[in-house]
């Protein structure tokens, strides 16, 4: 049975509602914890590419990645856990772990059993919450990871525009 059911949830996938880009999140995050998403990239075989600015570079440690200069470009990681899916971490600080995925690649329950998947593997390596909202409504969250039912749920009703 999946986390969620596509025909229940469909407007939050809406890019037309939500955003192309809904904001992905994990709180209360550390530079270990981010160390823990690169060292999941890597032991998931995921195709990757770093970057700061127009740069692509190897992966560094997380406490390098996070140690810039306040003047730097902000460092990215590109994870595409299946070809057609890409989700972008955005290193801004060691506090909060952000990334976006693109709603457009993420319609039908096969798909969305895959960011359920995904969501999950995350929540789960960091034994923290993981949540996705609206583009730019960061303080409403729809759905996430919870550490305790170990799953996705709902986090507000989809029935609602």
């Amino acid at each position: 049975m999946p986390d969620l059911v596509w025909e229940e949830v469909r407007n939050f996938f809406d890019p037309d509602l939500m955003g192309s880009l809904p904001d992905v999140r994990v709180e209360d995050a550390s530079g270990q914890d981010w160390q823990a998403v690169f060292d999941l990239v890597r032991s998931q075989g995921w195709r990757w590419e770093y970057s700061e600015g127009d740069a692509v570079l190897p992966l560094p440690p997380a406490a390098d990645a996070l140690a810039r200069s306040a003047d730097a470009e902000t460092p990215t990681l590109r994870v595409w856990p299946v070809p057609e899916v890409m989700v972008i971490f955005w290193l801004y600080a060691a506090v909060e772990i952000d990334f976006d995925i693109n709603l457009r690649e993420l319609q039908g329950q096969e798909r969305l059993d895959l960011l359920c998947g995904f969501l999950a593997l995350i929540g789960r390596r960091l034994g923290k919450p993981v949540l996705m909202s609206p583009e730019s409504d960061y303080h409403h969250p729809v759905l996430g990871y919870d550490v305790a039912a170990d799953r996705v749920v709902l986090l507000a009703d989809p029935r609602l525009p």
